[in-house]
């Protein structure tokens, strides 16, 4: 018996015929079920892009400049011993007097000056409960701003501690790093910038707009400080600026046009 398809009945076959293909496919598709990759990423870089997206490339810049600390810290006491609490404690405030004095006499501001410690302990003879004695110790910091001054501002406080002067450690620093900062963050972007476009040229793809741009805290190699002293020659101590460096990195991401 012949079977006539009416134009109704045709249209119908063929929906069912699509719709049975979309479910084909979309079970493959799930039976494969491997989730979308962001991107590949490259040395020092990272490349993401999406459907919905605009392919972007994140690459880190750094800059680094070089100056000359113009300020030194020194840090620096007097230790004295006496029989009694009050005994040591005077002879440590006199000593620790005539120090600040010697300080301002050769140019140091007094607000530059600070005391940092104060300390009294009692000292023991080998196996006695009793004191034998007193130890008091008084410590400041002095921020000495004229370096070609500072050697002789150091030895003129250490003559006028006497033998009860020390010297615990002097440090080396850029008083104003704003200039040095500003010229190592247009080196940090320009290498940024460098980098981006070396990989862009290697995937073929024209550099595009920066989308974000962020920076970390700057990072300083400290100079090494002078070494720990005492009372000593009347010759000014030897003080060498040396150099410093700061660096600056920044994260940058650029789109690809």
């Amino acid at each position: 018996m012949p079977v006539r398809i009416t134009p109704g009945v045709r249209a119908a076959a063929l929906g069912a015929a699509a719709a049975a293909l979309l479910i084909g496919a979309f079970a493959l598709g799930a039976s494969r079920g491997s989730a979308p990759s962001a991107g590949p990423r490259l040395a020092g870089a990272q490349l993401t892009s999406s459907a919905s997206a605009t392919a972007k490339i994140t690459v880190t810049g750094t800059g680094t400049v070089t100056g000359t600390p113009n300020q030194l810290t020194l840090a620096m006491g007097v230790q004295v011993n006496g029989a009694s609490v009050d005994s040591a404690l005077q002879q440590a405030s006199q000593a620790a007097r005539q120090v600040t004095a010697a300080l301002r006499h050769q140019g140091v501001a007094a607000a530059d000056i600070q005391t940092s410690g104060l300390s009294v302990q009692p000292d023991y003879v080998s196996g006695s409960a009793v004191p034998d004695g007193y130890q008091a110790s008084e410590s400041l910091t002095a921020t000495l701003v004229q370096m070609a001054a500072a050697g002789a501002q150091i030895q003129a406080a250490v003559h006028a501690g006497g033998n009860a002067a020390t010297v615990d450690d002097v440090s080396l620093n850029l008083a104003d790093t704003s200039g040095l900062l500003a010229t190592a963050r247009t080196r940090a972007v320009a290498d940024a910038r460098v980098k981006a476009a070396q990989y862009a040229r290697a995937l073929s793809q024209p550099l595009g707009p920066v989308l974000s741009i962020s920076d970390q805290t700057p990072a300083s190699v400290p100079v090494l400080p002078y070494a720990n002293t005492a009372a000593g020659k009347a010759a000014s101590v030897p003080i060498s600026a040396g150099s410093q460096q700061l660096s600056v990195s920044v994260t940058v991401v650029y789109a690809l046009a």
